[in-house]
């Protein structure tokens, strides 16, 4: 067995003029439930898509289970499971002929967690596939995926569009019922709060390359919420990027100044004060509010400067 599972070295993927991923490095172990999260267009489902051997990228390499990606062997793919956003299944069969169609591809198909996992959706085998809801969908793909007993499984925005019932089927599906410790999960959502309950780690995308692999606690820990209010506004009197070392976001909220900064390893409130700060006050940081004021730092610079041009004219 390779030392790591997943594995992505210098991959770049251009479409037309467009590069998607940029010299993208990734290595993970066996096990545990890696989160990917960025912003639309961070490409994180063309990562995957290369790493599945959908589509081969410009540069670089990737491998799943010691194989490269571009010559996946059928033995390792039967090791793969896969759920996208689209849940693509054959319109015109029913539950019952598509689950025996799956199980006669999978020597090591299991069918106790199949039951399981169908059973939180209440599935009947003769529906036709075209009569199943979003959610309906998304329950037998996640059921087909984890019965095949996968050594990795890749969920692509898995419950993009379903509705919170669903959405909780889903995860009751996937953590009570996968051996983690046998599987990799690699995960994406837009959704904060399914990230925090079920990543071990956190994979965060920007413009095709991968900014930081490291526990969702540990990447909370890294930024800080400070609240001040000033006698008088020191940020008119400085561009705020040198004013403020590590902004990530910056808001005035009536007469108070918001800070998010990033690994600030001094003590951020004695700088404030040092600038005219009234007591300045810490506060706790959300996973969603961390990663939001991650991906959009630098925006502040730019709403800044647009609001000091208004104030000229």
């Amino acid at each position: 067995m390779a030392e790591y599972i997943i594995e992505a070295h210098n991959i770049c993927k251009d479409y037309s003029n467009k590069r998607v991923l940029n010299s993208l490095n990734l290595q993970l172990p066996a096990g545990g439930v890696h989160a990917v999260v960025g912003g639309n267009g961070a490409g994180k489902s063309t990562l995957f898509r290369v790493l599945l051997g959908l589509v081969q990228p410009t540069s670089g390499s990737a491998s799943i289970l010691g194989c490269d990606s571009r010559e996946l062997t059928p033995q390792i793919r039967g090791k793969i499971g896969f759920v996208n956003e689209d849940h693509s299944l054959p319109e015109w069969m029913t539950v019952k002929a598509l689950t025996k169609m799956q199980k006669s591809h999978y020597p090591q198909w299991q069918d106790d967690v199949y039951q399981q996992v169908i059973g939180n959706f209440f599935l009947r085998p003769a529906q036709k596939i075209s009569q199943l809801s979003r959610g309906e969908r998304a329950g037998l793909c996640l059921a087909m995926a984890l019965a095949q007993k996968p050594e990795v499984l890749i969920l692509d925005e898995p419950t993009l569009g379903l509705d919170v019932v669903a959405k909780q089927s889903f995860f009751e599906s996937l953590l009570f019922t996968q051996d983690h410790d046998n599987c990799t999960i690699l995960y994406c959502s837009h959704h904060m709060e399914e990230v925090e309950r079920i990543a071990d780690s956190l994979i965060i995308m920007e413009r095709g390359e991968i900014k930081t692999v490291e526990a969702p606690e540990d990447f909370c820990q890294r930024i800080q919420y400070w609240v001040a209010e000033f006698n008088a506004n020191p940020l008119q009197q400085a561009p705020q990027k040198d004013l403020v070392p590590d902004l990530l976001q910056l808001r005035k909220i009536d007469d108070a100044y918001h800070y998010m900064v990033l690994d600030h390893q001094a003590d951020f409130g004695a700088f404030l004060r040092q600038h005219g700060a009234i007591s300045p006050m810490q506060n706790p940081v959300s996973l969603d509010r961390a990663i939001n004021a991650y991906l959009t730092r630098g925006l502040h610079l730019q709403q800044q400067k647009y609001l000091h041009k208004q104030e000229k004219v």
